[in-house]
């Protein structure tokens, strides 16, 4: 939470990107959604729109960006999801304006997080297909967090990763207390968590929280190029291989190892598997079909 601010087409395929502005009427004034909603080919790309207070989460933005993400991860021409903020920031936590509100829709601060961040990232884990987070500028709080729980992080040149939580009393959250220290290691962990530094794209990538570094303006197409190649690969292997990952972080190597087998029994019944292995010995291209839409 903690914050610094109150049709599926063949992967490469050109075509025209469709732009889902949705506004809604609040009293006499009509607002902009705080979530675009773009599919370019087979990936839905996800914008949050609050650019104005660096996309920093409100209880709306919140089940925009759930339900879209539901939505795009039940529909069977989907492969992957982009998230990614407008503006100059990625996301900068929650909204402190909406939080501190006594009579705003936030209350207790622990039931927040069960409705909302802990449900979102929960979402982003469990989806069938990859979510790739392309972060720009600032990403600080449960931005940041959120982020780290994507299956791939890009960043832009200008990007920051910040830790926010320790200079407003807050506990790191989103499953920023799991994650961090499985990517960095304890002791970076202990010092960012504590000390809130500022990482840029540059060290984040170091310390093993991104994946690969674009200069800002080539970042979409940096993550769209990423989209095309999972568009490629067979869908019911990365679901299943979503899940091996998951379930590494939580277990012994020997429970792991009966994960595998298990997973790989399910893996090798596909019709993604027949397919590919198909397709080698005919020596022609594979032609997959779509993933399930729960694991």
């Amino acid at each position: 939470m903690g914050s610094q601010t109150g049709s599926g087409r063949k992967a490469g395929e050109k075509q025209t990107v469709t732009l889902k502005r949705v506004r809604k009427r609040q009293g006499g004034e009509i607002l902009d959604s705080p979530l675009l909603t773009e599919r370019v080919g087979s990936c839905v790309i996800l914008t949050m729109n609050r650019s104005d207070a660096l996309n920093a989460f409100t209880v709306d933005m919140h089940r925009a960006l759930l339900d879209a993400l539901v939505v795009a991860g039940a529909n069977p021409e989907v492969r992957s999801i982009i998230l990614t903020g407008a503006g100059r920031g990625f996301c900068a936590g929650q909204d402190l304006a909406e939080a501190s509100d006594p009579n705003g829709p936030v209350g207790s601060l622990g039931e927040h997080l069960e409705k909302t961040y802990n449900r979102l990232v929960r979402t982003i884990r469990r989806l069938p297909v990859p979510v790739i987070a392309a972060v720009n500028g600032v990403a600080a709080g449960a931005g940041a967090n959120i982020a780290l729980a994507c299956d791939i992080v890009l960043a832009g040149r200008s990007a920051k990763f910040i830790q926010s939580f320790s200079k407003i009393s807050l506990v790191p959250d989103s499953g920023g207390t799991w994650t961090l220290p499985r990517l960095v290691g304890l002791q970076r962990a202990r010092a960012l968590a504590l000390l809130g530094d500022t990482l840029n794209a540059e060290q984040a990538q170091v310390f093993g929280m991104v994946w690969q570094v674009t200069d800002d303006d080539a970042l979409r197409d940096a993550a769209l190029a990423i989209a095309e190649r999972i568009a490629s690969l067979p869908p019911e292997g990365l679901k299943l291989t979503k899940r091996a990952l998951d379930t590494a972080m939580e277990t012994t190597f020997d429970r792991q190892l009966d994960i595998e087998r298990d997973l790989q029994s399910l893996a090798g019944q596909s019709a993604d598997n027949k397919e590919a292995v198909a397709a080698f010995l005919e020596k022609r291209p594979p032609v997959f079909g779509t993933q399930g839409a729960t694991r």
